[in-house]
């Protein structure tokens, strides 16, 4: 910031160093060249024709200068086929006049016709009365002086805007100096969270950071929930995991005859609870990836395809809103209905419905999984989100179905009921999801 401050400061200082020198010098050459023109002015309200055509003044020019040789200001009157008319102050020099070339207003420029002196040069054509002959009436001034009042001027334009631009520069290293101050706060107190074991920004700062502070504390808590969560979900696993364990210890110590067979029933529990908390952790993971979306409709008609080759005997109805999407990753929506399709095709009773988003208006997008099975007591529904919970062990499963599905979807801020349907007078399962934003 400095930098870039620096650097635009330097280009403007001397964008306008050189607009203030070209405006300054032009006034400055502007009032000599009008004193030039009123020398001018003078000679030709003074000249007249003599008697042999000839011109002369009728009064003396006021300048003194004009009879001192050499001064540095000096007049010439030239016509074509005459003789020139030069001032005392030009001694034994003549200026060069270009007496084919006619002016009839007063005419600036500058001359290098003398050796180590610069002219300027103001001339202008006149016909006198009582002459047949144009004149060129010629006054010329040294620049020495000129250029010493141009040069002066760039002096002090030059080093007063150098210490404008250097006032400038500290204003603005002071000001991002100043300005970057409550960062610098902001970075001590997230040193002392990590040296001190803090969770939270408290420090008093400015209103202009707070904001900031207040997202790093959001920040902050959601790593924490999401350690918590890791915590917990490590925990249930380890949990999980060790009565199986101990009942394969138990029966390798005792040599079991069956020991084969509580191997394998033990090791598909433990696999199942692996499962299940992959599933989770992989909604976790994916859900922190951000920008998720899924066309709910899309994904059902593939469940559905998929579910009808396992079940071809089962009739499946899908209805709803084509373009309803929802903030989840596809593969998690595919988990989430294909449990519940399955689950419905399994259980029911030859008839599976599909509702994709009945309220449109809704702020969540809702999806009904209906079937015409014998339904669930409301007494048992709480109940049969419990991990490896069934009230069918007649058919095979895992018992894991409807609590990943509980999982999966409040990971992603929805919510699932258990209800009756009215239609085919089985199980209802209602899935609420945040839609996708536009």
């Amino acid at each position: 910031m400095m930098l870039i401050a620096a650097g635009w400061i330097t280009i403007l200082l001397l964008v306008g160093g050189l607009a203030l020198d070209r405006t300054l010098t032009a006034q400055v050459t502007q009032q000599f060249d009008e004193q030039l023109d009123y020398l001018l002015t003078a000679m030709i309200g003074s000249a007249e024709i003599g008697p042999q055509g000839e011109v002369y003044f009728n009064r003396p020019l006021g300048d003194q200068r004009f009879l001192e040789p050499n001064s540095g200001l000096y007049w010439q009157i030239s016509g074509e086929g005459q003789e020139d008319w030069p001032s005392r102050s030009l001694w034994d020099r003549t200026l060069n006049v270009r007496t084919d070339v006619a002016h009839t207003e007063p005419h600036f420029y500058d001359s290098e016709q003398f050796p180590a002196e610069t002219l300027r040069v103001v001339e202008r054509t006149i016909r006198l009365p009582g002459s047949d002959v144009d004149w060129q009436f010629v006054v010329a001034g040294s620049r020495k002086e000129l250029n010493e009042q141009i040069a002066d001027i760039r002096w002090i334009v030059g080093w007063s805007f150098a210490v404008l631009g250097i006032g400038l520069f500290l204003m603005a290293m002071l000001q991002t100096w100043y300005g970057l101050s409550p960062l610098r706060r902001v970075r001590r107190a997230i040193a002392r969270i990590r040296t001190t074991g803090s969770n939270r920004v408290t420090d008093p700062l400015p209103q202009e950071v707070q904001p900031m502070v207040e997202e790093l504390n959001a920040l902050l808590a959601h790593v924490d929930r999401q350690a918590e969560e890791a915590r917990t979900h490590a925990g249930n696993l380890a949990h999980a995991l060790k009565t199986p364990l101990t009942v394969l210890t138990n029966a390798a110590t005792a040599n079991a005859p069956d020991l084969g067979q509580t191997v394998l029933r033990e090791a598909g529990t433990m696999r199942r609870q692996v499962d299940h908390h992959l599933a989770r952790a992989r909604a976790v993971g994916r859900r922190a990836g951000g920008h998720a979306r899924a066309n709910v409709l899309e994904v059902a008609e593939a469940v559905e395809r998929a579910v009808g080759r396992l079940y071809p005997a089962v009739r499946f109805d899908l209805v709803g809103n084509a373009t309803a999407q929802v903030a989840i990753e596809r593969q998690d929506l595919e988990e989430i209905l294909g449990n519940l399709i399955e689950n419905a095709a399994k259980y029911g009773g030859g008839s599976v419905f599909v509702t994709v988003d009945p309220n449109p208006d809704d702020s969540q997008c809702s999806i009904w999984v209906e079937d015409d099975g014998g339904g669930i007591a409301e007494a048992d529904r709480l109940r049969l989100f419990a991990r490896g919970a069934r009230l069918d062990t007649g058919q095979p499963g895992t018992g894991l179905g409807l609590a990943i599905v509980r999982d999966v979807v409040e990971i992603y801020g929805g919510s699932v009921e258990l209800g009756e349907s009215e239609d085919l007078g089985g199980l209802l399962v209602s899935v609420r999801l945040p839609r996708a934003a536009a």
